[in-house]
């Protein structure tokens, strides 16, 4: 067969998702529980996104951010999650190649995108109490729009060279995708040839995306609570505990399950172990970022009671 042959046969063939078929009596709950995070994503992201729009008062740094963050998280689980409840509620566990290719692309950019989004809220965090006289030179509107297009094309960037790689490596007959998306760790277990430069390359370029920003973050928060403690005031210090803890929360809600993931070779993990940790930062996550950030904040209660009266 010659090479255009080849191309055609693959791109012709499909991948079948396993998911979670080794637990069939789990299926129907995961479909209504997975369902109800995803509802809850859409509503809370687009309640963020929409209210922050709408109300002149949330139009600061923090809330821009925030709802770059909230879109983010609308497309991160809306890749993925559809095809699996999809998958979980029929016998067809299939996806096309390139519905793979594709999936697979979206999910890892937009997954690298909020490890350096995130990273860039500590920052503007940091600048709002460590140097509130200096806030409004140093996150000026111009500025903030060429820090959230950095963290998006920095994510997009990376993602399109691992889905070149992993793309090229020839695939075994089988085509069993032992998970319920298309990620790397996934499909280079297919793969009939050593796949150690392919596991060595995902290892540094998600130190870069993972290891570097949760350092900087960390630095951050530790100049922070050095501010923190130098200050007098009790208002200032509840607003900082509010706004400083809740983006700290989801920085831990993101991170500690993509270090498990992406931090360690795909032959050393287990692979249902990793299905469910997965499961955790595509679903859980974004449906309990707008909850974290929302619930006792004032700024987003009065800009509801000021839309609503």
């Amino acid at each position: 067969m010659n090479d255009d042959g080849k191309k055609n046969a693959t791109s012709e063939a499909q991948f079948v998702l396993l998911g979670f078929s080794d637990w069939p009596q789990l299926e129907l709950v995961l479909f209504v529980v997975i369902l109800m995070f995803y509802l809850m994503t859409l509503i809370g992201n687009l309640f963020i996104i929409i209210l922050s729009y709408l109300d002149s008062h949330l139009h600061t740094p923090m809330y821009f951010f925030l709802s770059n963050l909230s879109f983010l998280d609308l497309c991160y689980t809306t890749s993925s999650i559809p095809q699996l409840l999809v998958n979980l509620w029929g016998p067809e566990k299939t996806i096309s190649y390139n519905g793979c290719m594709i999936q697979l692309y979206f999910v890892l950019a937009l997954g690298s995108t909020e490890c350096v989004l995130l990273m860039v809220m500590s920052y503007d965090r940091y600048a709002a109490v460590c140097r509130p006289l200096h806030y409004t030179v140093l996150m000026h509107p111009s500025f903030c729009q060429l820090l959230a297009v950095a963290s998006w094309v920095s994510g997009f960037t990376n993602s399109a060279l691992h889905s070149f790689f992993t793309f090229w490596v020839p695939l075994c007959g089988h085509r069993q995708v032992d998970h319920f998306f298309c990620e790397v760790p996934a499909l280079l277990r297919l793969s009939c040839i050593d796949t150690h430069a392919n596991e060595l390359t995902l290892m540094i370029t998600s130190s870069i995306f993972v290891l570097i920003p949760l350092i900087l973050i960390l630095s951050s928060y530790g100049a922070i609570a050095r501010a923190v403690l130098r200050m007098q005031s009790t208002t200032g210090l509840q607003k900082v505990f509010g706004t400083c803890g809740a983006h700290l929360m989801v920085v831990s809600l993101f991170f500690i399950p993509a270090m498990c993931i992406y931090l360690q070779p795909p032959s050393g993990n287990s692979q249902d172990q990793g299905k469910f940790i997965a499961l955790f930062y595509t679903v859980v996550t974004p449906s309990l970022n707008p909850l974290i950030y929302t619930l006792r904040n004032r700024d987003v209660r009065g800009a509801v009671k000021r839309l609503v009266g």
